[in-house]
């Protein structure tokens, strides 16, 4: 049984999707936070760059998107043959300077500019309008050929040669009078845009996506009998007329939706680096900006057979959880993941086809590269959004995001290096604020160390105490021992 939980009533959405009670996919989505995928933007094309046959564009946000030249208008309705246009490069369809609309194709992320298109994309509710996409396409979750075949040909007859059409899995129990009425909706909203930035002189937004109800769709259509719970009642009427065969449910109990039902929980494990299987062994997460290292552990599981049953069966139970955690965590782009290691070629094809198993239907385009020499999987997944633990969690203040700082030995040992550097001065006193394991490490067991530095350098140590997160001292001042000692007192 499926349930779909959507928490609407705050300024922070999200919905979370379980199946026989388990955690199969959450989104979230923060004010300031939101995606920018699908959002349309007047853009000023700032740099034309040959070598990469790709545009930065100013597209109002603080990076400038990236354009590549398959996604111009102008090159997509080039007539020439594909060999062709392959040979001409960007400079032949983009000018520096060149105003045009475009549609995030995937945002921003770490240095890296936002991806941008200039084949726009009008989403209806059944179909998909692209001014000049110049292709027809079906959903690929419509099974029926014949329908398919329906929808490819009424295509062709409504669309003109240069528009581009998608029909979405909704569009099966529409009319053919219902599919071009919303057609010409779409023509109109686009002529709209088209007159909305003729006298538009600086690059900024133009229509911001309703990219959470977009995704709600989307994860709607893939339901086949589910129970969605929503705790708002007016996205609980927009939802009715879209429902299928789903039962909707308006929750009105004053708890938190997510926390009745148990999602928040799974949110704080989603947040962890380690995450424990069933049978004792676990995970641990890397994250990191070019990509995710995922490394598997037989912890305390040793199975009941030999060591390549144990080997090859926490494998595969680490995969079934890598995919799933892929879909909670909303991880995209390159991720390795470190297998205990399958000397077999055989094992390692048995794992690879779980992790293929588990990852179907995910709504991401995966593509898996195979096992490296040294034993490690490759694999790519489609990144849309921040993944959740960028869209839950800042970098902390103390360690700057690495997960480490200076022990107290070290910082011990480089304020005894910097009071060498005083053992030629006038004054015979230092005032040292530090906190206590910083202290303890400098003075030694019965303060032999820093009765030893003080004889070497020729100054009386006092320390105060210093409120810090982390192992750190100051050296507050140096003077007289009667200054530095009357000061302590205070």
């Amino acid at each position: 049984m499926e349930r779909l939980i959507i928490n609407h009533l705050t300024r922070e959405k999200r919905f979370a999707l379980l199946k026989n009670e388990k955690l199969e996919r959450l989104y979230i989505e923060q004010p300031g936070q939101q995606s920018l995928v699908g959002s349309i933007f007047f853009g000023v094309v700032e740099k034309v760059v040959p070598g990469m046959n790709a545009a930065f564009v100013n597209f109002g946000e603080d990076k400038s998107g990236f354009l590549f030249r398959d996604k111009l208008p102008s090159y997509v309705l080039d007539p020439r043959s594909k060999e062709e246009k392959s040979k001409r490069g960007i400079s032949s369809y983009l000018h520096q300077g060149e105003k045009l609309l475009v549609q995030v194709e995937k945002d921003a992320a770490g240095t890296k500019g936002a991806r941008l298109t200039a084949i726009i994309e009008l989403h209806g509710d059944h179909i998909v309008y692209m001014p000049s996409g110049k292709y027809t396409a079906v959903s690929k979750k419509i099974a029926d050929s014949e329908m398919k075949k329906k929808w490819r040909e009424y295509g062709q007859q409504i669309k003109t040669d240069e528009e581009g059409l998608i029909f979405r899995t909704s569009s099966v129990n529409q009319s053919e009078e219902n599919i071009k009425a919303e057609l010409e909706q779409l023509r109109e909203q686009y002529q709209e845009l088209l007159q909305q930035i003729k006298n538009k002189k600086k690059p900024g937004l133009v229509v911001a996506k309703d990219f959470f109800y977009e995704e709600l769709m989307t994860m709607m259509e893939q339901l086949q009998k589910a129970e969605v719970i929503v705790d708002g009642q007016a996205l609980k009427k927009r939802l009715q007329a879209n429902l299928g065969d789903n039962e909707i449910r308006y929750h009105q109990s004053p708890e938190n939706i997510f926390s009745v039902y148990g999602v928040e929980k799974e949110i704080e494990r989603a947040l962890k680096r380690v995450v424990w299987l069933d049978n004792g062994a676990y995970l641990i997460f890397d994250e990191a900006e070019a990509l995710t290292i995922i490394d598997v552990n037989t912890g305390r599981f040793s199975g009941k057979n030999d060591l390549r049953d144990t080997v090859v069966a926490t494998n595969k139970l680490a995969a079934a959880e890598i995919a799933r955690q892929l879909r909670l965590r909303d991880l995209g782009g390159m991720v390795l993941i470190d297998f205990i290691d399958m000397k077999d070629p055989a094992d390692r094809v048995s794992v690879t086809k779980v992790l293929e198993g588990a990852l179907a239907g995910d709504g991401r385009q995966t593509r898996i590269a195979g096992f490296t020499e040294l034993g490690i999987l490759q694999l790519t997944r489609q990144k849309k959004k921040v993944t959740i633990s960028e869209a839950l969690t800042t970098h902390c203040t103390v360690c700057s995001g690495t997960g480490k700082v200076l022990s107290a030995e070290t910082m011990a040992f480089r304020l005894e290096r910097e009071l060498w550097e005083h053992r030629q001065s006038d004054y015979d006193a230092v005032l040292i604020a530090a906190t206590d394991e910083v202290s303890s490490v400098f003075s030694g067991e019965s303060d032999v160390h820093r009765l030893r530095i003080e004889e070497a350098v020729g100054l009386k140590i006092y320390f105060s105490q210093l409120d810090s997160a982390k192992p750190d001292y100051s050296i507050r001042q140096l003077g007289t021992v009667a200054e530095i000692s009357a000061k302590v007192k205070k």
